[in-house]
């Protein structure tokens, strides 16, 4: 996924073309007009299509600060939701007024300390409260055919600085960190399509101490694994300060279970997307891991086709 900050570049119309982007990002605030988001996504999935394969497009529309589109909702702050699948459906509806298929959202982090960075972004401190709040924005969501993603797994409820600024390290135990899984678990049990993935370091997870998009006991273990989710996984910024120096990210993400690499420099991923090719040219299993990566996102393809999301003639 590459990043969108208004109308499509001719160099990005290119790279569709190319068959190296299979999505945006829409990020900034160029997006108050929401007859021009939707000229723009036309655009972009006019060429897409050429190649028979619509883009994946998505937006971080969230309760709190983190709106991208001012005039859609939710409105309120995430703790004030006070009907949250009502929320959800909003959401959906603006966004696929304009052609956006993914929201990433809603924040399922459970705040562990006053000095979280999450803000209003968050549903609050309380597990079964976050829980109940999570499943409920899920469902109102994609039930009006966006397909919702729980973040940022396995939590940054302890973190006091965002990823996207800084390298973050979670020092909590397991059992602090598991009792925090709850609203991951209540997302998933409400058939969430996506779930991503942060880019701290959890060493009660994974002793290596690799943030946590590179982890495989994370990803695959946790996530797959105990948790039982088969969905797509995205990355947090891949780019952020931590995995951007990391070497080999892009392949060492889809070997740890990731699906959808989320970029958002241009520059990064245009460098992701030829050093994955070059990494996939001399590894047998990373082809592999990318063809089941590739499955799973022909999935969600055709979930959001169903529901009336964007397709090819």
């Amino acid at each position: 996924m590459a990043p969108l900050w208004g109308p499509p570049s001719p160099t990005l119309l290119a790279r569709v073309a190319a068959g190296q982007v299979g999505g945006v990002i829409l990020l900034g605030h160029g997006w108050a007009s929401p007859a021009r988001t939707a000229d723009a996504l036309a655009r972009l999935q006019a060429v897409a299509c050429r190649r028979g394969e619509p883009l994946l497009v998505g937006v971080d529309q969230e309760g709190g600060t983190v709106r991208r589109f001012r005039w859609a909702a939710p409105s309120a702050s995430a703790a004030g939701m006070v009907d949250a699948s009502a929320e959800g459906a909003a959401t959906a509806r603006a966004l696929r007024s304009v052609g956006v298929g993914i929201d990433f959202a809603p924040v399922a982090d459970v705040v562990a300390t006053p000095a979280s960075f999450l803000g209003t972004r968050s549903f609050g401190g309380d597990p079964a409260f976050v829980s109940s709040r999570v499943a409920a924005f899920v469902t109102g969501l994609q039930h009006a055919g966006v397909a919702a993603t729980a973040k940022h797994f396995p939590g940054l409820g302890s973190a006091t600085v965002s990823t996207d600024d800084r390298r973050v390290m979670i020092g909590r135990s397991a059992a602090f960190l598991t009792a925090r899984l709850a609203p991951f678990r209540a997302a998933i049990a409400a058939g969430v399509q996506v779930v991503m993935v942060s880019s701290a370091s959890y060493p009660a997870f994974d002793p290596s101490g690799t943030p946590a998009l590179f982890s495989r006991p994370i990803v695959t273990g946790l996530l797959r694994g105990t948790l039982g989710f088969d969905g797509v996984v995205v990355t947090d910024a891949i780019d952020a300060p931590a995995p951007a120096a990391t070497p080999h990210a892009a392949a060492r993400a889809i070997a740890a279970g990731v699906d959808l690499l989320l970029y958002t420099t241009t520059r990064a991923s245009e460098r992701g997307y030829v050093g994955l090719l070059q990494d996939a040219a001399t590894s047998a299993t990373l082809r592999a891991q990318l063809a089941t990566a590739g499955a799973r996102l022909r999935v969600l393809r055709a979930w959001l086709a169903a529901r009336g999301g964007p397709h090819c003639p």
